[in-house]
């Protein structure tokens, strides 16, 4: 007698078999329709033109609403865990310093999760950013340089708006309405 594992595999496999031919020939559900992958969009660009790897906006779920020095600026945060446990925190009142003529920076009240984020990234002008080493917000209005412990969190939505964040002093950042 078969041991009782072989005889399980004998019955498997041929309905594993049945069921791929069926699937493969379009002979199963009359309805059936071939599957397809979703259309590809092109890569996203930043502010500055400059291409990037973060989500596009059609995956992002989170636009918020930057109050740089009494201006409302548009952005959106991408489909990361970082930046939800970022949106999280919202609405915040930050006072910004300047770093290295590149970004203006902001202690968190906490910081947000870096679980499956990048070891690095390499900000664009225009880019919200966590770096998780010091533990603050960075604001770009300069493209960056790769960076370990970068995340990106989103961007501004207007290329006109990052010329704001150069002199910023506050920022109040909450969700859109």
């Amino acid at each position: 007698m078969p041991h009782p594992t072989l005889r399980t595999v004998a019955h498997a496999v041929p309905a594993a078999a049945l069921l791929l031919a069926t699937t493969a020939c379009g002979t199963g559900t009359p309805d059936a329709k071939p599957a397809s992958s979703p259309p590809q969009s092109a890569p996203r660009q930043s502010a500055t033109g400059r291409p990037t790897t973060e989500p596009s906006e059609e995956d992002s779920t989170v636009h918020i609403r930057l109050t740089i020095d009494g201006h409302s600026v548009d952005a959106t945060l991408n489909d990361s865990a970082t930046a939800r446990d970022f949106a999280g925190l919202l609405p915040l009142t930050l006072d910004l310093d300047d770093f290295q003529e590149i970004e203006r920076v902001a202690d968190l009240p906490r910081r947000p999760t870096t679980d499956g984020a990048p070891e690095s990234s390499d900000p664009n002008a225009g880019d919200l950013a966590f770096y998780a080493p010091w533990g603050n917000l960075a604001l770009f209005y300069r493209d960056g340089h790769p960076s370990p412990g970068l995340v990106i969190l989103g961007h501004l939505t207007n290329r006109d708006d990052i010329a704001r964040l150069a002199n910023a002093d506050r920022v109040r950042i909450q969700p859109a309405s």
